[in-house]
C-alpha cells in the first residue's frame, strides 16, 4: 500500500511516477524498497490517467444512503435481546408474599 501512497504523493507534487522517483520517496519514508514491487507499479501506471481516474471515484455514487441489512439485523437482534432480559427480570422478581410464604413453609 506505501508504494501506492507513494505514487499519490509524486503525482500531488507533480513528479514522475517512475522508479528512481518512487525509490527516493518510499527510502525517505524509511521504507525498504522491493525491487520488483516498484517495478511492477511504475509499469502499471505508465498508462493511466492518474487525475481522471481521481475524477471517476469522486463522482461514483455512495451506496451508504441505505441502511444495511446486517446493520438492521443487528437492531432487531438487540430489541429481542433486551425483551428476552426484561423478562428474566420479571421472572427472578419473587414477591415479598412469596418470600414468607416459603419462610413460613420451612419454620411451619
Amino acid at each position: 500500500m506505501e508504494y501506492v501512497y507513494g505514487a499519490m504523493l509524486l503525482h500531488a507534487a507533480g513528479k514522475e511516477i517512475n522508479e528512481e522517483n518512487l525509490k527516493k520517496v518510499l527510502e525517505a519514508a524509511g521504507i525498504q524498497v522491493d525491487e520488483a514491487k516498484l517495478k511492477a507499479l511504475t509499469a502499471s501506471l505508465e498508462e493511466v490517467n492518474i487525475d481522471e481516474v481521481i475524477a471517476k471515484a469522486a463522482t461514483m455514487p455512495v451506496a451508504a444512503a441505505a441502511p444495511a441489512p446486517a446493520a438492521e439485523e443487528a437492531k432487531e437482534e438487540k430489541k429481542e435481546e433486551k425483551k428476552e432480559e426484561k423478562k428474566e427480570e420479571k421472572k427472578e422478581e419473587v414477591s415479598e408474599e412469596e418470600i414468607a410464604a416459603g419462610l413460613g413453609a420451612l419454620f411451619g
